[in-house]
């Protein structure tokens, strides 16, 4: 992912949870905005609710971002330009597998309308 495509800023994030739209799936949260350029910019969260239940750890929630980048990786080229998204990982992804993860994902971009027309 270039760097103009990582949102960064504390106001975009604001901007993107209040006048945003949000889909929430079995495994993720979905926020997504219009931004007027012509490049799609995201973000990958998890909180320190995703991990270990007895401690909480970096591992998981490391590996709930991986998850859900792959995934977004596989299918940059299918959504469409010009938004502003941030995927937000539930405390259900742990132990779940990449499969499942972009299962979720893929059906929170549909019901977003993200995807391009072929």
């Amino acid at each position: 992912m270039l760097k103009k495509e990582v949102l960064r800023r504390k106001d975009d994030f604001t901007a993107i949870y209040r006048k945003g739209r949000s889909i929430g799936e079995r495994y993720i949260v979905f926020f997504y905005r219009k931004n007027d350029l012509s490049y799609n910019r995201t973000a990958f969260l998890a909180s320190k609710k995703v991990g270990n239940s007895i401690v909480r750890h970096s591992v998981e929630r490391n590996r709930a971002r991986r998850l859900m980048k792959e995934n977004y990786r596989i299918w940059k080229g299918e959504i469409k330009e010009g938004y502003d998204m941030i995927f937000i990982a539930r405390s259900t992804i742990n132990g779940q597998k990449a499969f499942d993860v972009g299962k979720s994902m893929k059906r929170a971009l549909h019901k977003a309308k993200m995807f391009q027309k072929r």
